[in-house]
């Protein structure tokens, strides 16, 4: 029986897997067990150093303990202005293109909340974050999953959704490079999403958190877009720069569709905190040796979980990029969620099953690349031991 005090739009929601699960890994700690987590995508890895230095520093402003613009500072939106012209061959007007957000899970909340209306469609892959589905689903639209599996490399099967009846979808939300599958984005992918979006007047939002991790080139949705096309891409300091408890990101696209999570999001906060904003301009002038090192460490780390997982006895792809192993568990292994109950049971090591990104998962497990060599080394030694 629904609870009367509790709104029906939470009907169906549940709480974030990982919150759950972080609580079940801190009791079992407390009760002694030495439980290794390698199932969460938190950097361990420090921000670039002139970064802290910008903050600490910024603390000496005048008005630093102020509310601040709904917008950001400008000095900020031109940085990612500047960021996303360096890095990306994309060239986005600061002043009306670009949306500072307090963290990119914020921005897919404000975009639902701000686009879509009750019994809207909304396109979610499957695999994918969960939180597209949530926060669609807050926003009172009907989520329709389109699948990724290893038949089409993990890309929405475009030949599919042509013999579909898509005629009440208003948004598609896609994730490249991946997660969890660890699909890198290509200018191919992306020139047939515009097309699609063009065609059927379907807004796109591409998720773009871990492009700079592992990539072999750095490709965003916006770059061959026109003024006009249904294009949005939220990105994130997150991953980039290890300043995901920072909760800096962006959106950036169509005028229109800015403006709109502009005005939802007035409503919501105040503005970031002047020397994090401060500090993310440093973060964004960066030069590519920052990425080269950050690169390395990962490239390293990624060696021991393919170790790891074929010790377990799962397959991958080692083209995979981002900060994560999409690995496929044993054929005679039940499921997903069987096979990550096992290691916590047997070597007390987490990892989330395949089934949290959704159906298309559960003959998965995803590993983190956010834990360091020692870490990696003790979980070698308990699965050989």
């Amino acid at each position: 029986m629904a609870d009367p005090l509790i709104a029906k739009r939470l009907d169906g929601i549940g709480e974030y897997y990982f919150s759950q699960k972080l609580r079940q890994i801190d009791q079992l700690r407390r009760e002694g067990q030495n439980v290794l987590n390698l199932g969460i995508g938190s950097p361990d890895l420090k921000p670039p150093k002139p970064v802290e230095e910008a903050l600490f520093s910024s603390i000496s402003e005048n008005g630093y303990h102020q509310y601040q613009s709904y917008k950001g500072l400008p000095e900020l939106r031109s940085a990612f202005s500047d960021w996303y012209e360096h890095y990306f061959n994309v060239s986005l007007d600061s002043e009306k293109e670009i949306l500072p957000l307090i963290g990119s899970k914020e921005g897919i909340m404000h975009s639902c909340m701000a686009l879509l209306n009750e019994g809207d469609e909304v396109m979610v892959p499957n695999p994918g974050y969960p939180s597209y589905a949530s926060a669609s689903k807050l926003a009172g639209a009907i989520v329709r999953h389109y699948r990724l599996n290893k038949s089409t490399d993990y890309l929405p099967d475009f030949d599919d959704l042509k013999t579909q009846d898509i005629s009440r979808v208003k948004l598609m939300w896609v994730n490249y490079p991946n997660m969890p599958t660890g699909t890198d984005a290509s200018e191919t992918l992306f020139e047939q999403l515009l097309d699609f979006s063009r065609k059927h007047r379907i807004i796109v939002i591409n998720d773009n958190p871990y492009g700079f991790i592992l990539t072999k080139k750095r490709n965003s949705i916006l770059k061959n877009r026109r003024p006009d096309d249904l294009i949005l891409e939220l990105n994130s300091l997150s991953k980039s720069h290890n300043m995901a408890g920072w909760r800096v990101g962006m959106i950036g696209g169509n005028t229109e569709l800015i403006q709109a999570v502009l005005t939802f999001k007035s409503n919501m906060d105040s503005g970031q905190f002047k020397p994090v904003m401060r500090a993310a301009i440093k973060a964004l002038e960066m030069g590519e040796d920052w990425f080269v090192k950050l690169n390395a460490v990962y490239t390293e780390r990624r060696e021991k979980v393919f170790e790891a997982a074929r010790s377990l006895g799962c397959t991958f792809d080692k083209n995979q990029v981002g900060m994560f192993v999409w690995a496929e568990i044993p054929e005679h292994a039940l499921s997903g969620k069987v096979f990550a109950d096992q290691l916590l049971k047997n070597y007390k090591i987490f990892v989330p099953p395949g089934s949290v990104f959704g159906s298309e998962g559960n003959k998965y497990v995803r590993f983190s690349l956010c834990s360091d060599l020692p870490v990696w080394n003790e979980v070698l030694n308990r699965i050989k031991k």
